[in-house]
């Protein structure tokens, strides 16, 4: 599978489909000499770009529509413009990007644009009550739009382990200290509902996206490192089901669990994607024309230099069950 994009180093794929295509918002990876590490510093990025092709064909052309946002556009931010999402409502574009403030925590900042291949002006602040990384958009049938994000280690949701508001981070927590040991239950995503404008979380504040394992009906287990959420929050919804998909990070394996509301809980169901070339691994789910598709990224262009990927896509498919498979059921 050849990747999608291939004259610069592009991650972590948002695909949406806007105005019969589909756009594409990715990172931007550069090279870098910074040594990798658990707080991700080698992740270097300072600008995003945007895509869109009129066929996921694999001879169809991809677009890039340049440089829509930098770190020097945005006042509140230090460095590291990582995975961001978008969304479309009220008649415009809406960016959402994480990147470190000038206290060198992560928050979550928004940018407006009134096409979807930008350009994207941004918020002067980050959305208050924001932390962490990798914010991922779904916006409902009925119109209502929610938040979704979070990543451990890195993206410091271990710094918030006694709250769920921004203002309880501890850097005490720094590097790969997540919960662990017997009892100890895996720390789930965040997710807010947002404002009608976009731009804000709602009075209802944000919550955790708690994860039940199918057989006990209780929390996936903090040890549970092949089916704990670590990164990479995304949402969609098939046939009134939600599915809430994420990356369990060391163990690099993609996966899903699905409910009956955007709030959950959810319940584990299964694998999306095996382990790839790279550490990271981070994604995409979305309908179009008729099927559906999975944009993700691995490092085989660079020859598996983990801050070095590239964006690639393939088709899923959906059983009887509404479970999430790779091969096309007969």
């Amino acid at each position: 599978m050849a990747p999608l994009i291939t004259h610069l180093y592009t991650a972590d794929p948002s695909a949406h489909v806007f105005e019969g295509k589909v756009y594409i918002y990715p990172s931007h990876d550069r090279e870098t000499d910074i040594q990798f590490n658990d707080n991700g510093d080698q992740y270097d990025m300072a600008d995003y770009h945007v895509f869109s092709t009129e066929s996921l064909d694999p001879q169809a052309p991809v677009i890039d529509h340049g440089v829509v946002l930098r770190t020097e556009d945005i006042p509140w931010v230090s460095k590291q413009l990582w995975a961001p999402d978008a969304a479309y409502k009220n008649g415009k574009y809406y960016l959402y990007f994480p990147a470190r403030d000038k206290q060198n925590v992560f928050r979550i900042g928004v940018a407006v644009g009134e096409r979807p291949e930008g350009p994207f002006t941004a918020e002067p602040e980050p959305i208050a009550g924001s932390y962490s990384i990798d914010p991922a958009t779904f916006v409902d049938d009925d119109g209502e739009a929610y938040l979704y994000f979070g990543g451990l280690w890195g993206g410091q949701l271990q710094c918030y382990q006694s709250g769920l508001t921004a203002d309880v981070y501890d850097e005490s927590f720094l590097g790969p200290k997540e919960p662990c040991g017997e009892g100890a239950v895996a720390m789930g995503a965040r997710m807010g509902k947002l404002t009608p404008d976009m731009l804000q979380f709602s009075e209802e504040g944000v919550k955790e996206v708690v994860i039940l394992a199918p057989e006990t009906g209780e929390r996936i287990a903090a040890d549970d490192h092949d089916r704990r959420f670590f990164e990479a929050a995304w949402m969609h919804k098939r046939d009134g089901v939600y599915y809430f998909s994420y990356s369990t990070g060391d163990t690099h394996y993609l996966c899903y669990a699905t409910a009956k509301t955007p709030y959950g809980p959810f319940t584990y169901g299964g694998r999306i994607l095996e382990p790839v070339l790279g550490w990271t691994t981070h994604h995409s789910i979305v309908e179009f024309q008729g099927r559906w598709w999975l944009f993700h990224h691995d490092c085989e262009l660079s020859g598996g230099v983990n801050h070095l990927r590239s964006v690639k896509v393939k088709e899923i498919f959906y059983d009887a069950d509404g479970k999430i498979v790779a091969v096309k059921p007969e």
